[in-house]
């Protein structure tokens, strides 16, 4: 455990005021889910977690379903329905009512002078009905349409705070060829790539393939706007390029190509305190041998975790290589303005450098995620964790570019 102190939390400044003897209104958090990218599931596990820790004491839940053709909609408060079963990621249309023809629409009205954010049902044959205000959204998507900066500029548009990064962080984060420009720009260090584009593959291969190679073998080949691990493949030589690029344009038409790092795959979790962001204790994946897995993929993360991957956290590194990675952390984080939480993943490579190699901006969320687990031990409980984030998102307030 870190011997860091961490400050209060400074939840009684957003809170309304309420008439003594009487018990403070309760803070209305849009927990929003699902969405349209290939990480649907991975976000409706993550949203049933945050329901179930969630302090109902001083926060009341508003689920809210994205399914996948992007269809809101109000989705029963029951986490035990939105979890992973018999090997199958679940989905927002199995968790919404049957039959149910409900749409809901989030936006802002004025009323006394003042502004509401406000949440409306609009059902099939029937007016708009008003379900009331929301003060915050907590958007729990994983993935383009999501954690790509699509949602947090509708939510800037209505006006209604949000938890997490902003359009442009939540953007550069999603692209992994633009995160490497912004790294290298700030002086972070980034490991040999290149990048296929759309109009590349279709018109001159050769030549793709010829830059590829220059990389050395093995190379990582990545959708470039996509994750969970989605779409990646291991190459190991020329002959398996071909079909591992057309795997990672099912994702994303854009591909990057990443020369191997041989290291160890350390992880940061950044979170913004009231003074600031601060760097949890590092971690450490490392996937075992005769699981079946020759990297960190999506059956090792998700499906097959316990049999596949070991965690180390802390990560077995000394006092200095600690410090260095923390500060790296802080620095990808602030280098794409950044805000409410991320999680940054680097290699420490043979010859003792650190190289980052991405930046999530809304990392796994469940309480056996690594996110969550780096900041348990570094002396901050799910809960709080959850707590501090839409606190962050209410002192921030709305309306502000970022």
């Amino acid at each position: 455990m870190s011997n860091e102190t961490f400050p209060p939390n400074d939840t009684a400044a957003a809170q309304p005021a309420s008439a003594p003897g009487s018990r403070p209104p309760r803070t209305r958090v849009a927990l929003v889910f699902g969405g349209r990218s290939s990480e649907h599931g991975v976000s409706v596990v993550t949203a049933a977690s945050v329901l179930a820790a969630i302090d109902r004491t001083r926060y009341e839940v508003v689920p809210i379903g994205i399914n996948a053709s992007g269809r809101w909609t109000l989705v029963a408060d029951e986490p035990a329905r939105m979890a992973i079963t018999d090997g199958r990621m679940p989905d927002v249309d199995g968790v919404a009512e049957p039959g149910d023809g409900t749409v809901v629409l989030m936006g802002e009205s004025a009323a006394d002078g003042g502004r509401r954010h406000e949440i409306v049902r609009a059902e099939p044959g029937a007016l708009p009905k008003a379900l009331g205000e929301v003060d915050v959204v907590f958007p729990l998507l994983h993935g383009p349409y999501g954690e790509d900066g699509t949602i947090q500029g509708l939510l800037e548009m209505a006006g209604v705070p949000y938890v997490g990064c902003g359009v442009l962080a939540s953007a550069v984060g999603m692209d992994k060829e633009y995160m490497k420009h912004v790294f290298t720009a700030c002086g972070l260090p980034v490991g040999p790539y290149t990048v296929i584009r759309p109009r590349e593959w279709e018109r001159d291969r050769e030549a793709v393939r010829r830059r590829v190679a220059e990389l050395g073998w093995p190379v990582f080949v990545k959708p470039a706007r996509a994750g969970s691990s989605m779409g990646i493949s291991k190459v190991n030589g020329p002959e398996e390029l071909d079909a591992a690029v057309e795997e990672a344009r099912g994702h994303d038409p854009k591909v990057i190509v990443e020369a191997m790092l041989r290291g160890r795959e350390i992880e940061c979790g950044v979170l913004e305190f009231e003074d600031g962001p601060r760097a949890s204790l590092p971690a450490e994946i490392e996937v075992l041998d005769g699981a079946g897995h020759e990297f960190y993929d999506f059956e090792a993360k998700y499906l097959q975790a316990d049999e596949a991957t070991r965690a180390r956290i802390p990560a077995e590194l000394d006092a200095e290589q600690t410090a260095r990675i923390r500060d790296i952390a802080v620095r990808a984080f602030e280098a794409l303005s950044c805000e409410g939480l991320a999680r940054v993943d680097c290699f420490l490579l043979e010859d003792g450098r650190f190289v980052v190699n991405e930046i999530n901006t809304m990392p796994g969320f469940t309480p056996t995620s690594m996110y969550p687990l780096m900041w348990r031990a570094t002396g901050v409980e799910y809960p709080e964790l959850i707590d501090r984030l839409i606190q962050a998102a209410l002192r921030r307030g709305d309306g502000l570019l970022r």
